[in-house]
């Protein structure tokens, strides 16, 4: 993969590591999308992966965009402005629409600082454990920037309209004990656990059936955009596949005999 984001597979889980902990691990350089992209398509074709960790090298889970770059007009943001759109579209857009296209549970431990970019980042995974560290804050209006990368559309879904509107309009950032009152993440633990507790929630996780966990994943997703009519018929679609695999069987069978299921993806 890339020294920018690290790859590791161990069992059933990968975990995906924003290496660039020099600087807080921005993200939207143009190597990124490329990096993105190729982690998950790698991901979404091996049938033996359950279930992803994402995180960040160092102190920082991603600062968010590169400031710096933004300033002097580099990687991008330089320009006229249908440029810089389609360098959104083709860049930043490319590494979120990864990230929600992956198609196993993603848990993201939050080891620290998760700004802008970084909390659209997180908040695009399926569940979020924080470091007692970590910090979260939509900062846009602070730097003259509008949600750029799909906050406008996931944080009002996770905190609600009033709870999101009220970060991003004042640009304050939260604690990891506030973001867990408010439903941001599920749980807080001490930065040197953070990881180890990721790893334990992961193996819950990859310990089902992968075929009806990909499924019930992307159910929990058309349920956040379609009526409940369509889930329904969804559902009864997905329920009669799941019927028919030789993993309901093993549950079952196991089930009777008192005994953990060994699921085959089958």
């Amino acid at each position: 993969m890339s020294e920018a984001l690290l790859f590791e597979k161990e069992g059933p889980v990968v975990t995906l590591t924003i290496n660039r902990p020099e600087a807080r691990n921005p993200l939207g350089a143009p190597e990124d999308a490329g990096n993105f992209t190729e982690a998950v398509a790698a991901i979404n074709a091996d049938r033996d992966v359950r279930c992803v960790i994402l995180t960040g090298a160092g102190k920082a889970f991603s600062a968010g965009g590169n400031v710096k770059a933004m300033r002097e007009g580099g990687d991008g943001f330089g320009g006229p402005g249908v440029h810089i759109r389609e360098r959104y579209r083709n860049g930043i857009h490319r590494i979120v629409k990864s990230v929600w296209g992956i198609e196993v549970p993603v848990i993201a431990a939050v080891n620290g600082p998760a700004i802008g970019l970084g909390n659209d980042v997180a908040c695009l995974c399926d569940t979020r454990i924080a470091s007692d560290k970590a910090i979260f804050g939509a900062t846009f209006l602070k730097i003259g920037l509008i949600p750029g990368d799909g906050g406008a559309w996931l944080l009002p879904r996770i905190v609600g309209m009033a709870r999101a509107s009220e970060l991003l309009y004042t640009g304050d950032t939260i604690d990891a004990a506030t973001a867990k009152d408010w439903g941001l993440v599920s749980e807080v633990v001490p930065g040197d656990q953070l990881m180890d507790r990721a790893r334990e929630v992961a193996a819950k996780m990859a310990r089902q059936a992968p075929d009806v966990l990909r499924m019930t994943k992307q159910l929990l997703r058309q349920g956040m955009m379609v009526s409940f009519d369509n889930i329904m018929e969804l559902s009864a679609s997905m329920q009669a596949l799941a019927h028919h695999t030789s993993d309901h069987k093993e549950a079952l069978d196991a089930f009777f005999e008192k005994r953990d299921p060994s699921y085959r993806g089958e």
